[in-house]
């Protein structure tokens, strides 16, 4: 089997058409190169070359095998690049996962910069609950997660980078009796209905706001209609109650909602970035943009 070397060797010869000029080009004693050509045609079993005082020219044996090898060459020159840009994370695919509450239009700006800065790479992006993503990056199946805080279970597989902590809101109907205030603390929601609840199994924003009520002194009252994803804002707008979500939540605007601030110090949501112990280097690569923005 011809080697790499030998190869690289012919189609130099081939393309320069001769051996002093392909010696040069390829910084090798052209007795090396004729010694590498002179086996590759003994191992062929066919001459490749046609000798001339000026140079040589390709025997039609030789063409044939020019047009063959040097598509081989081509790939896999290819698959070394490619293969290099998967090692310094300049290219591959990033499985992303995000919360509902982390909304994918919040994340437009880390994603824009991502991909500018590794021009081979692409992003599958997919909406998971937080205690969820944590199994999925744990196991593989995922390379990121962007979590809401708090969650109930770790997993010793993967790491968790805290992101700096969000004002809460209250989304109100626009027709509501609150909503011509400038801001609302949290005793005042306790009477309204809210359009969430808390899920036995999972952490999230749910469960921050429904201890951040409880450290006010009652429990949130259920909405009849109640929805853990962002489908609770159509629920909002529809009248059905009231949610209380972090700021980037506000830059999704259904018709028909308003948002407030909550005054209260305590009323700040965290979420979190998800890598495995081993980031690939693509995972990391978003990691560092998204920690960086974040400090800017």
């Amino acid at each position: 089997m011809p080697s790499l070397k030998q190869i690289r060797y012919f189609l130099a010869v081939a393309d320069l058409g001769g051996f002093t000029q392909a010696a040069a080009a390829l910084f090798v004693a052209q007795p090396a190169l004729s010694r590498q050509i002179a086996q590759l045609e003994e191992e062929l079993g066919f001459q490749l070359f046609e000798r001339e005082p000026r140079g040589v020219r390709l025997t039609p044996a030789g063409a044939v095998y020019r047009s063959r090898v040097g598509s081989v060459h081509n790939l896999l020159a290819a698959a070394a690049e490619e293969g290099g840009q998967l090692a310094r994370g300049e290219a591959g695919v990033l499985r992303l996962l995000h919360s509902s509450s982390v909304p994918a239009r919040s994340l437009m700006p880390a994603l824009d910069r991502f991909l500018q800065r590794c021009p081979g790479a692409r992003i599958d992006l997919d909406r998971i609950a937080s205690e969820t993503q944590i199994g999925e990056v744990a196991g593989g199946r995922a390379d990121l997660g962007i979590i809401r805080l708090p969650v109930l279970r770790r997993d010793p597989a993967v790491r968790f980078l805290e992101l700096p902590a969000e004002r809460l809101w209250v989304a109100l109907p626009e027709a509501h009796a609150l909503a011509e205030r400038e801001a609302l603390a949290v005793a005042d929601l306790r009477e309204q209905p809210f359009v969430t609840a808390v899920h036995l199994e999972r952490g999230g924003l749910a469960r921050l706001v429904t201890d951040l009520c409880l450290s006010r002194g009652f429990v949130p009252a259920t909405a009849r209609i109640i929805s853990r994803k962002t489908s609770m804002l159509d629920l909002v707008a529809a009248g059905y109650g009231i949610a209380v979500v972090p700021e980037r939540m506000t830059t999704l605007h259904p018709k028909g909602i308003r948002y407030l601030p909550l005054r209260d110090r305590e009323a700040r949501g965290l979420s979190a970035l998800v890598l495995p112990q081993q980031a690939t280097p693509l995972a990391q690569a978003f990691a560092d943009i998204v920690l960086g923005m974040a400090a800017g």
